[in-house]
């Protein structure tokens, strides 16, 4: 069973949510921060982002970038931009974006569930970038930024959901990005509290690394505090919950820099390549090429391995085309491939092979949720970049602190 935490939570004073909220850390560098930043000393980038406050050649791992961020949450906190809630609560966050919404449930889960497989992963996780939200969060004395979620809504929580968006928000308001951001406080909590323990597993969406970082957290505050019950604050971390059938998953697209001589040619020996094919794939199992100005179409064989996450594109793609014609072994780490946000279009894969900064890109066949909830259940992992979920979560809404 799931456990569903209310919280105190931190929030900006509706006037202000233009100025101070923000997107997610990870969908932005440190330069792209700064120029959003600009002007807006109140935004929450200050805060998820600290380094932009400090000189450019300063390590974003230095003690003092740490230090700042928490600096920068504090000054926020003791502002007239922000209030915490008298009571826990949860909330029903709804995103609206190109004629579609999807609607989850803000609140707070458990490391416990985490640490227990309650709370399933399908990515690896990186180190250094555990390392870097493990000091942000110690730091802070906070989670600065809910993970997405998704569940088999086995227990009519989406009907739950329904009544209370017939009430008023607390925060209805549209981002730069065109995105419309909804929120409304649930008072009475024990219901969804309640009805979450019927939920045998949640699933993480976006956001390994925020789960990641708020387990070994909690473990370190745990051996710092003699008297550790397990109910404190810093065992639970935010998190949005949404529906599986409330989530689409864009496409997330590769780039390759170099490639070998004969590279199309050797490629046409093997597979069946369809000249002038349309950008977007139109069914799983294909692949969109873009070569010297041409796309090329091409059609992947199931995998020889019989298992839930072979069976991904991104898997094929690896099988068949990346490992043996351009000997890349680990997307993760090669550096003769990228990825591309499917967010971004397959004009931006046209401008980055015709402008010369790559030479082939592969445009993917998105990943359906149902393939990420299979790979979970049988505790597989996805290669990297294989899902770009958006709308993203807007950054600076409620923070968790502890």
């Amino acid at each position: 069973m799931a456990i569903l935490k209310p919280f105190k939570a931190w929030r900006p004073i509706p006037d202000f949510l233009g100025e101070i909220t923000c997107v997610p850390y990870d969908v932005i560098d440190t330069d792209e921060a700064r120029e959003l930043a600009s002007g807006k000393p109140n935004s929450f980038l200050h805060v998820i982002r600290p380094e932009i406050d400090l000189p450019a050649d300063t390590d974003i791992h230095a003690d003092v970038v740490y230090q700042k961020g928490a600096e920068n949450l504090r000054s926020l906190f003791g502002s007239e931009f922000f209030e915490q809630d008298d009571e826990d609560s949860l909330y029903v966050y709804r995103l609206t974006w190109n004629g579609r919404s999807q609607t989850g449930i803000f609140g707070c889960v458990s490391v416990k569930d985490y640490d227990h497989e309650v709370i399933l992963k399908h990515e690896l996780t990186r180190p250094d970038k555990e390392d870097d939200r493990t000091r942000h969060i110690l730091t802070q004395q906070a989670h600065a930024e809910p993970v997405m979620m998704i569940f088999d809504d086995l227990a009519g929580i989406t009907k739950i959901m329904d009544e209370i968006v017939q009430t008023d928000p607390v925060f209805d308001f549209k981002a730069p990005d065109s995105v419309q951001h909804t929120l409304w406080k649930i008072e009475n909590t024990e219901s969804l509290v309640l009805a979450f323990t019927d939920i045998p597993k949640l699933y993480i969406a976006d956001g390994h690394h925020r789960c990641a970082s708020a387990s070994r957290a909690a473990h370190d505050m745990e051996i710092q505090n003699p008297a550790h019950s397990g109910k404190e604050e810093y065992n639970f971390f935010p998190a949005v919950l949404f529906p599986i059938d409330e989530m689409e998953i864009l496409a997330y697209n590769r780039i390759i820099y170099s490639l070998p001589d004969g590279f199309i040619k050797k490629l046409a020996e093997q597979f069946e390549l369809i000249e002038d094919a349309t950008p977007l794939p139109t069914e799983k199992g294909s692949l969109s090429l873009y070569f010297k100005g041409s796309w090329f179409g091409v059609s992947l064989p199931e995998s020889s391995k019989n298992n839930a996450a072979a069976q991904l594109d991104v898997s094929r793609l690896q099988e068949y085309i990346l490992e043996p014609y351009l000997n890349i072994t680990n997307q993760r780490t090669d550096q003769n491939i990228n990825f591309v946000g499917g967010i971004r279009g397959t004009t931006q894969l046209e401008h980055l092979v015709d402008s010369g900064k790559a030479e082939l890109a592969i445009s993917m066949y998105p990943t359906d949720i149902k393939e990420l909830v299979a790979v979970s259940d049988a505790g597989l992992l996805m290669p990297p970049k294989s899902t770009w979920f958006e709308p993203k979560l807007r950054s600076g809404l409620l923070i968790h602190s502890f």
